[in-house]
């Protein structure tokens, strides 16, 4: 069954870990335009989310 929450976290996932994954950040919140601080500000994210470049399968371009 879909559910729209792990969708939407997928989605958010793979905004905040995309600078990082294409080097032009060293962490999600280090990328000028992000929304990753916001997150963080509101609970949303730990601040130290994805600060060991984690295997982030969910974050990642279609394949296939």
């Amino acid at each position: 069954m879909w559910c729209a929450t792990s969708a939407i976290t997928a989605h958010m996932d793979y905004i905040h870990f995309n600078p990082v994954k294409h080097g032009v950040a060293s962490g999600p919140g280090e990328w000028r335009f992000s929304t990753f601080r916001r997150c963080v500000a509101h609970g949303l994210y730990p601040a130290d989310w994805a600060g060991a470049h984690v295997d982030l399968p969910e974050a990642g371009e279609r394949r296939g």
